[in-house]
């Protein structure tokens, strides 16, 4: 009998993991739109913490840093820094808060999963979830990166911006186009697809094993959070940085 009951927990476990279903939302309507409900709570959560925590880091700043002030200003000192390195010395100044807005918010929506887990949010239909396991929200993220490095180029080099459509050869014009298109989506289909994948993954294991195998998996996010803001942040600065430079 306790072999039965055993194996009747084992079996619920996996009938509550196979109840994990992805890309289900909760649907409202807004302004004569049908949206995912559930993406704008989160990012809105994420709006909040962001503008929270700049006004706790800066609240109290001290002439000689110490404690977490140090911290506070080596995340924008590490912004400026990878900024710099991807767009240049000279050009990297005005990018530096595009480039932070974007990475900061990424990171803290890749980990607002942790802060809803599975079943412990429940809505009508859908979960509170990372916003960027969404398509809908690495496509908005990556549009203004789009229209930025559309900018910064013809912005910098004048009419002479267009002559990179057809260098080296006139014959590539249509695949230098085509290019200007696929690294919005590039950036949006990779963010969405490794944050849904790396959420499914954790909430397989937490099901079977749940008092266990959370810990280290909150590690694992945290640092699979972090890789795919510091990519997105990367590619969108390196985009712009090419686009100025005029080459491929």
């Amino acid at each position: 009998m306790h072999n039965i009951a055993e194996i009747s927990r084992t079996f619920n476990h996996f009938f509550e993991v196979s109840n994990v279903e992805v890309g289900q939302h909760f649907y409202r309507e807004l302004g004569g739109f049908q949206v995912h409900a559930q993406v704008l709570i989160t990012s809105w959560i994420v709006i909040a913490i962001l503008l929270g925590l700049a006004i706790l880091a800066t609240r109290d700043l001290q002439t000689i840093p110490s404690g977490g002030q140090n911290f506070v200003e080596y995340i924008p000192e590490f912004i400026r820094d990878l900024t710099r390195t991807q767009i240049g010395e000279e050009e990297y100044r005005p990018w530096v808060p595009f480039v932070g807005t974007m990475s900061l918010f990424i990171f803290v929506s890749n980990r607002s999963g942790a802060l809803f887990p599975w079943r412990v949010f429940e809505l009508p239909n859908g979960e509170l979830a990372a916003p960027t396991n969404d398509i809908n929200t690495t496509v908005a993220s990556a549009s203004p990166t789009s229209v930025a490095y559309s900018y910064a180029g013809p912005h910098k080099k004048g009419l002479s911006y267009s002559g990179k459509y057809i260098q080296p050869t006139p014959v590539l014009l249509p695949i230098n186009i085509l290019e200007d298109f696929t690294k919005p989506l590039s950036l949006s289909f990779r963010l969405s697809g490794n944050i849904s994948a790396d959420e499914l993954v954790v909430a397989v294991p937490i099901s079977l094993v749940p008092l266990v195998i959370p810990i280290p998996m909150m590690f694992l996010g945290l640092f699979t959070s972090a890789i795919q803001a510091l990519i997105f942040a990367t590619l969108a600065a390196a985009y712009i940085g090419e686009s100025m430079e005029g080459h491929h």
